[in-house]
């Protein structure tokens, strides 16, 4: 069986149409959008490695709660009376959520810097485009 030829990219195709109707600086027009749609894979990759990162460290966090409850169900003795039942209690009470709000203020934190570095290679790009829009406008002064 023959192989098929790739397909050309949208901007490839575009690239042959403007070329083809003539349409001046078709060049720099595609090569704006081109730098537009790099931005937009870039800051996407950005969001799929922080979200990759949330999720292994998640994991982590989740794998070290069960641990901490199996050993404290292995190391578990009744105690004999309800006053050390009740201090024992309210101690794994009190390190269970100091875990839960350590391990909720480090996933806030991952997940922020991983919006703030997807939103800033985009805030980048809108940038970089205005100024491009700018130059090419006082040119044409």
């Amino acid at each position: 069986m023959a192989k098929q030829p790739e397909s050309d990219s949208f901007l490839d195709m575009f690239s042959r149409f403007g070329r083809d109707l003539k349409v001046p600086n078709i060049e720099a027009i595609l090569a704006h959008h081109r730098k537009n749609l790099e931005a937009l894979e870039k800051s996407a990759r950005a969001g799929a490695a922080g979200a990759t990162s949330l999720l292994s460290r998640q994991r982590e966090m989740l794998q070290d709660t069960l641990r901490e409850i199996s050993d404290m169900a292995q190391n578990y003795k009744a105690p004999g009376n309800p006053q050390e039942l009740m201090t024992k209690q309210a101690e794994f009470a009190k390190k269970s959520f100091e875990a839960a709000l350590k391990n909720a203020s480090e996933v806030a934190e991952l997940v922020k810097r991983s919006g703030t570095e997807s939103v800033e290679i985009l805030r980048e790009r809108i940038k970089e485009a205005m100024e491009e829009i700018r130059s090419g406008y006082d040119k044409k002064k």
